[in-house]
């Protein structure tokens, strides 16, 4: 088996699809209740672009804010019943300790995805994946100044610390963090998430095939 065909650890962070706390920045664009009915579709795309990628036990879905008797905490359970995947709650922290907890759990190289850019394929994931041969670090930067995408040979917080979380400076500053360790940082394509109204529009437009 080669490198590009093994399976790999991939960690997906994910929020309960709860009104009023998912995809808070779609509203007023869309309601409370639709906002939350996208989220529960994008982690559905996600889990589906995950098995398509690596073996379902190297997945891992991190949830939060999803309480036992819940419909989202079933929604959970669906996912990991359709897909065959390892579940696990998100430890407290900000989402870089929180995206550090994910890789340190994992027993090798891995990556780590949110729910929030369907368009990540399972070819890319790939790439991403073989980047970490000859690469410390790899990551997918988003239009926005962030990314959607981070796997690193070795789990390292130090990646993490410091910086401004939601913010357009988050690849920025990360870019530092990788040049004060010294590290080898490769970064296979540019991206774009669904965080704003007109980002829905373009993915509506991406899903017709218009450009």
């Amino acid at each position: 088996m080669t490198y590009a065909e093994a399976a790999f650890p991939l960690a997906i962070l994910a929020k309960a699809p709860i009104p009023g706390q998912a995809k808070t920045r779609l509203t007023p664009y869309l309601s409370a209740e639709d906002a939350a009915e996208l989220h529960r579709r994008l982690v559905w795309q996600t889990l589906e672009t995950a098995v398509a990628t690596t073996a379902p036990a190297a997945i891992t879905l991190w949830t939060s804010l999803a309480r036992p008797g819940s419909s989202e905490y079933a929604f959970f359970e669906t996912c990991r019943e359709r897909f065959g995947i390892r579940l696990d709650e998100q430890p407290a922290g900000d989402l870089g300790q929180r995206m550090h907890a994910a890789l340190a759990a994992m027993p090798g190289p891995g990556l780590v995805i949110g729910c929030d850019c369907p368009i990540l394929t399972p070819e890319l994931l790939k790439r991403c994946y073989i980047a970490l041969q000859t690469a410390e670090c790899v990551f997918l930067p988003a239009e926005d100044g962030g990314y959607a995408l981070v796997g690193l040979r070795r789990a390292d917080l130090r990646i993490f610390e410091g910086v401004d979380w939601g913010s357009d400076r988050v690849m920025r500053q990360t870019r530092e963090r990788i040049d004060a360790l010294g590290w080898r940082c490769a970064c296979p394509a540019v991206v774009w998430d669904i965080d704003r109204p007109e980002d829905l529009e373009r993915w509506q437009a991406w899903q017709s095939g218009a450009t």
